[in-house]
């Protein structure tokens, strides 16, 4: 990459001399227009820019006053708008301005005492404010969308600024969420292009985006979505050509790529298609297959035109990779070396066969470079390609070129209501406003013209190619604790070869002809099943022995060497994943991401506790007087018995039992007793790993196994997850024998987990975080979402969407791939949920089929009056719906903290006081502001509850350790066997 891109020392010095000129109509061109003003005025780098970006992302789809007073106090009070007002020279700009400081003394936070501004708010109220503001924020769409409507669009690009200019048509909007979504997308393509078709006199061309045309663009569907992907969009491009419109097919996220060119590639390949030349693809530089990308398109035999842009979506990628545990980055994590692929992916274009190349870039040296190029391959004459630029950005910089001197530059034109701004709006702000981008950095005066024109290609030689040490590799974010390995499962052969290995798994207890009542149906275990996974007590009363035997041993053995053996046991999980996956999914009826979570999550535990074991558990030295050593220590209890859940078979079974061994206790385990199996051959792997036999004891049953175990009074710790009635059990049988030492009760148990969404909140976000957090699993998680409440203003909106993204979700075999949501657990399981959901028939607002054999509780929405008619926690797919008023947030949550649960809440808002609010009142173990509340992360989201929901302390977070130890201190008089020889040494005998 770095040698394609590389330039000789004459072309360097023609580039730049080049690309020095078009700065320079650059910077004539801001000086005359407000809109560059504007952007200069209102960097991200500013506490105002950042408020004028996330006010303009939120404010217009806000329908009521009360919520919008509180938005723009919340964005605009702590800002310097004057400041702003007095520094610019643009009238449109101070406009602007007015209309924000106006937000900003209506909340009382004006200067000087109010002054004449506060007494004409004074006069005109806040609904002028509102007024103000708004007006404000439209004028900021007007920066990046060309149009309302593409009639509005088409009649823009007629104005004399553009008149030389051709636009390539964009309908606004992230993706589809419902099928309504999808359609209303199709619509409005099928209308840009008919509209765009009868203005035969100029070249407009029309942008699709793949993921508007399908609710569930996902590699987990791609036997469905594809297809009908394809139909659509040849339905589109079939139009197109009848209508001579050229159809662009916009990028995506990376996790996307292969199905997009699967989609691409089928059009491009059906030979109704084949000779129409007016079809193409937008390429994205910071992609690390940019190239092959390039490639791929100019063997396909035929006319492709490819619009090469930088990339939109880089923090996206970041953060998935390390999420999800990837091996490497997707994308480039320099920008220099993005700006050294664009320039090789530049040359590519420029030289390939069956490929019309458009730039798409707001830089003057990659210009500067591309006008050489063509030159040297082409002739100065040649014209064969197109520039592009976005709406609002770039202005000056192709003026010259296309006035002048013939190239050709076409506007990327985003189309939709202001309202519809949204996520595009702050992606363009933040792509654009980046410390990084030539845009920004053209405007601070910082950076002279050398800096500007700096050679990219060199940047990357100087530094090989590595990447940005800011940003480590995502099995090193953590820092001083290794990351769980994940499997990308956005790939689509890796996610089916995982499902085929996945679903090969051997799962077939010794001697048992039937695991379930149906093989062929995830419905219950046969009885001979669960007597063949039970243990007598009799073993339960010689596990604790042995354990108790192995614990004096166990203790003394260096803390180093017992975290050694965790991190051992954490490679071993991980590599033996795929095996623990097939059990988790058979098993427990998870999801294949599910099931890889268990594992990751599991190997975390593993790897966090070894890492706080080196931290809390030497000794510390204590102050004291001269003479005197203070010491403390924590140290092991005696053996532990553990008792896990089923919903998290693997990962909390591992998590429980990795913390009592690291801390040198040893532990007797029991699994819940419909997931014995995993808990086996966990404990196998332990063992072979080096942990002693009877330092992990493992027992199996079920009621009766768990009260022998509780009632040994040899048991020096419990940890338990669970029901709340069942650690009320055990509470009480801890207590029950005044002869019984007081031990460590650690408990986690469930929760009326709410989510309160406001009408900032992004409907889409708020769909797809309901989705994972009500649904997934079954809703058979403790974190999972049991109550969403929603503002009252836009509880219809919401409610609708919600119920377009259910009719989505996929019920169906845990081990297919393209499952969202499994069976529950167990037939009582089943019985209780359907009963209840059946008592609620009249209240139901949404629910969806399910497959008819099985043991599947169709996911349901559930309507309530009030907060207070949900009284207890029901441990699967129903969530329960209500609403609250504008500015009752505090009081909503209190409401909320009276049920005495206290496990999760969520928050959907865009106003930061609201989330502060959250912080200050919700008694809650784990709050989620803007994202869904399950999967929570080790070491980083330490997970666990108060209340009804749990003791604490939370689990994969820096106090849990210490609840296993005793704390032991040692205090040694030394002057009474060496005198006071350390203080006399302190004497130097001066005078």
């Amino acid at each position: 990459m770095i040698e394609r891109a590389r330039l000789d020392a004459s072309e360097r010095k023609r580039i730049v001399t080049r690309a020095e000129h078009l700065i320079g109509d650059i910077r004539e061109a801001q000086h005359r227009s407000w809109v560059a003003q504007f952007l200069n005025e209102y960097q991200l780098s500013s506490q105002e820019g950042l408020a004028l970006m996330t006010l303009a992302e939120a404010y217009l789809r806000v329908p009521d006053a009360t919520t919008a007073d509180l938005l723009i106090s919340d964005k605009l009070g702590d800002a310097d708008w004057r400041s702003h007002s007095r520094s610019s020279n643009s009238r449109l700009v101070n406009s602007a301005t007015f209309g924000l400081i106006l937000g900003r003394v209506m909340v009382g936070e004006g200067e000087g005492g109010g002054g004449v501004v506060r007494k004409l708010v004074g006069r005109m109220g806040e609904p002028f404010v509102r007024q103000a503001v708004g007006a404000a924020m439209r004028l900021m769409g007007e920066v990046f969308v060309m149009g309302r409507t593409i009639e509005e669009a088409q009649k823009r690009m007629r104005k004399k600024e553009n008149r030389n200019f051709t636009a390539s048509f964009d309908m606004l909007g992230e993706a589809a969420r419902t099928q309504k979504d999808a359609d209303d997308f199709y619509e409005s393509y099928w209308d840009a292009i008919d509209k765009v078709g009868r203005e035969p006199d100029r070249d407009h061309t029309v942008s699709i985006k793949l993921s508007a045309l399908h609710a569930r663009y996902e590699t987990s569907q791609y036997d469905k979505c594809v297809p009908e992907i394809t139909e659509r969009l040849t339905q589109l491009c079939r139009e197109a050509m009848r209508q001579d419109v050229a159809i662009t097919v916009d990028a995506e996220e990376a996790d996307r790529l292969d199905m997009s060119l699967d989609i691409i590639g089928a059009i491009a390949r059906n030979p109704e298609f084949r000779d129409w030349n007016r079809y193409g693809l937008a390429v994205q530089a910071y992609g690390k297959r940019a190239r092959a990308v390039i490639e791929w398109a100019d063997t396909l035999g035929r006319p492709m035109n490819v619009r090469l842009v930088k990339g939109a979506y880089w923090d996206t990628e970041i953060k998935r990779a390390q999420v999800e545990g990837l091996s490497d980055y997707p994308v480039f994590t320099r920008k220099a070396s993005t700006d050294t692929c664009y320039l090789a992916c530049a040359k590519d274009m420029l030289e390939a066969k069956n490929i019309g190349p458009a730039f798409a870039t707001h830089n003057a040296l990659t210009v500067g470079t591309i006008l050489e190029w063509a030159a040297e391959r082409h002739g100065k004459d040649w014209r064969g390609f197109e520039f592009q630029r976005l709406h609002g950005m770039g202005e000056g910089l192709y003026d010259r070129l296309v006035d002048e001197e013939g190239y050709h530059c076409r506007i990327y034109a985003p189309v939709g209501g202001h309202k519809e701004l949204l996520a595009y709006l702050v992606r363009r702000l933040l792509e654009n406003g980046a410390n990084s981008s030539f845009v920004n950095q053209l405007a601070d005066d910082e950076y002279d013209d050398a800096a500007l024109l700096a050679d990219p290609v060199e940047k990357t030689a100087k530094v090989g190619g590595s990447m940005l040490p800011q940003i480590p590799l995502p099995i090193d974010i953590m820092g001083e604790w290794k990351n769980s390995q994940g499997i990308d499962l956005n790939d689509r052969d890796t996610l089916l070869d995982t499902a085929r290995k996945v679903n090969a798994v051997d799962f077939q207890p010794e001697g048992i002809d039937s695991v379930h009542e149906d093989p062929h149906h995830p419905s219950g275990r046969s009885r001979a099943f669960i007597e063949a996974t039970r243990t007598s007590n009799d073993d339960v009363h010689g596990a604790i022995t042995a354990a108790q035997a192995a614990y004096p041993e166990w203790d003394l053995r260096p803390v180093e060497e017992r975290a050694g053996l965790l991190e051992k046991f954490a490679d071993v999980l991980e590599e033996n994943r795929i095996e623990l996956m097939g059990l988790v999914v058979k098993e427990a009826f998870r999801s294949i991401p599910d099931a890889l979570s268990e594992v990751r999550e599991a190997a975390d535990f593993c790897r966090y506790y070894a890492h706080r074991a080196r931290v809390d558990m030497p000794s510390i030295r204590l102050p004291g007087p001269t003479g005197e050593y203070n010491a403390m220590k924590l140290e092991g209890r005696g053996t532990f018995a553990t008792v896990s859940p089923w919903n998290f078979p693997l990962a909390i079974f591992v998590g429980q039992n990795a913390a009592a061994l690291v801390t040198g206790n040893t532990v007797v385990a029991k699994p819940a007793p419909q997931t014995p199996m995993i808990a086996r051959r966990i404990v196998e792997l332990a063992h072979q790993c080096g942990i002693p036999h009877d330092a992990w004891k493992l027992v199996t049953g079920g009621a009766d196994v768990g009260a022998e175990l509780m009632s040994d009074t040899r048991i020096a710790g419990v940890a338990f997850t669970g029901s709340i009635a069942t650690a009320k059990r055990i509470a009480s049988t801890l207590l029950v024998d005044e002869e019984r030492p007081i031990i460590p009760f650690i408990a986690e148990t469930g929760g009326i987990n709410a989510m309160i969404v406001d009408s900032t909140a992004l409907p889409e976000q708020v769909a797809a975080d309901v989705m994972t957090s009500a649904f997934r699993s079954a809703g058979q998680r403790c974190s999972a979402l049991r109550m969403l409440i929603l503002q009252e203003d836009v509880a219809d909106e919401m409610l609708a969407m919600l119920s377009g993204a259910m009719d989505m979700l996929y019920l169906g075999d845990p081990g297919d791939p393209a499952t969202d949501v499994g069976p529950v657990i167990d037939r009582d399981a089943y019985d209780k949920l359907m009963s209840y959901r059946e008592t609620m028939r009249p209240r139901w607002i949404k629910t969806v089929e399910a497959p008819e054999e099985g043991l599947f509780v169709p996911p349901t929405m559930i309507s309530i009056d009030e907060i207070e008619d949900l009284n207890r926690e029901w441990f699967g797919p129903l969530v329960h719906v209500t609403t609250f008023k504008a500015g009752k947030l505090k009081e909503t949550v209190q409401r909320v903290n009276a049920k005495r649960y206290g496990l999760t809440m969520g928050l959907h808002s865009r106003i930061q006081k609201s989330a502060d609010i959250m912080q200050t009142w919700a008694r809650v173990g784990n709050l989620y502001v803007n994202r869904s509340q399950i999967g929570a992360v080790v070491g980083s989201q330490p997970f666990g509850g108060e209340g009804l929901s749990g003791t604490g302390p939370k689990a994969g977070g820096p106090h849990y350790l210490p609840r296993f130890c005793a704390e032991r201190a040692v205090s040694i008089d030394t002057t009474s066997a060496g005198g006071n020889a350390s203080l006399l040494s302190l004497d130097t005998g001066e005078i």
